[in-house]
């Protein structure tokens, strides 16, 4: 059993169980004002396991089921062994270092609260995007770009959603996963930037 799956699983299982229990999903949510008074630095980790919805659990894991499974292969293709350990570390510090903007925002703001794996996934996606910027990528299977052309898109897109505050949703921790992903990336495989160039220096749109 891949990696991916087992995450998906253990992801699913916490997802349940909190929507059982609304003191246990309050306890594993990301408070940032939580964080800073009582130090319960764990919440940002348990925060990437735990989902809102059916549907936020529903997308995040979908997403992360078919990039997860690609990115585990190529680490596992150039690092071995050592490839799995760095997968999981790719996308739990994905999750860790997209919540620490959020912390230092909102650790005055009591009633400010987030979940989701949105950090960790877009760690993964990025990272899957940086090795293969030409693999197509289909925004709910209508419109079809190339890896790059949507991520920045949605880079940019996650940045004006961010600085509107207009819903619930963590723009932020959509952003500092996505470069988290691609920093850990070039810094585990530095040739990767080289060759993310030369591949889109190729692409030609007609």
């Amino acid at each position: 059993m891949s990696i991916t799956i087992i995450i998906i699983i253990i992801t699913v299982a916490i997802s349940f169980y909190a929507w059982s229990n609304e003191s246990v999903q309050y306890k594993l949510m990301l408070n940032p004002y939580q964080v800073a008074k009582n130090k319960e630095y764990y919440r940002l980790i348990t925060s990437g396991f735990i989902h809102q919805d059916y549907i936020h659990l529903g997308f995040n894991m979908f997403s992360f089921f078919w990039f997860g499974q690609a990115i585990e292969v190529i680490y596992k293709s150039i690092f071995g062994d050592l490839g799995s350990v760095l997968f999981v570390a790719l996308y739990i510090l994905g999750i860790i270092v997209s919540d620490i903007p959020t912390y230092l925002k909102h650790r005055h703001n009591s009633g400010y609260n987030s979940l989701g794996a949105s950090g960790g996934v877009s760690a993964v996606i990025f990272s899957s995007i940086l090795f293969y910027p030409m693999n197509e990528i289909c925004f709910y299977g209508i419109l079809c770009l190339p890896g790059f052309i949507l991520g920045a898109l949605y880079l940019i897109y996650s940045v004006y959603m961010g600085k509107q505050r207009r819903n619930n949703i963590n723009h932020d921790a959509h952003l500092y996963g996505a470069l988290f992903g691609i920093a850990f990336s070039i810094i585990i495989r530095p040739q990767v930037f080289v060759t993310f160039f030369e591949q889109v220096a190729t692409y030609r749109p007609f």
